[in-house]
């Protein structure tokens, strides 16, 4: 026996699916940034920052472990993007 098709099981599938298919594109954007800190894990540079050359720091690091940039380097590069711009 065939069910009737429930609008609202439709449209919750349709929610799910659309969430599913952001998540995989995020993920997808965001690749590149992960192997780009396990190369500087593999290559020692980890943690330092690519700017001066400075510590980034435990806490920066915890809260944004794909990052490149110590906080005073990503301020001052935030800054000339808002003055380039």
């Amino acid at each position: 026996l065939e069910r009737p098709i429930d609008v609202a099981d439709v449209a919750s599938i349709e929610e799910e699916r659309m969430t599913l298919l952001h998540l995989i594109d995020r993920d997808r954007r965001m690749l590149p940034t992960f192997q780009q800190a396990l190369a500087r894990v593999d290559d020692g540079s980890y943690g330092w920052c690519d700017e001066t050359g400075e510590p980034i720091g435990l806490q920066r690091l915890l809260l944004s472990p794909t990052t490149a940039l110590s906080v005073e380097a990503k301020q001052r590069r935030e800054l000339l993007e808002r003055h380039l711009s």
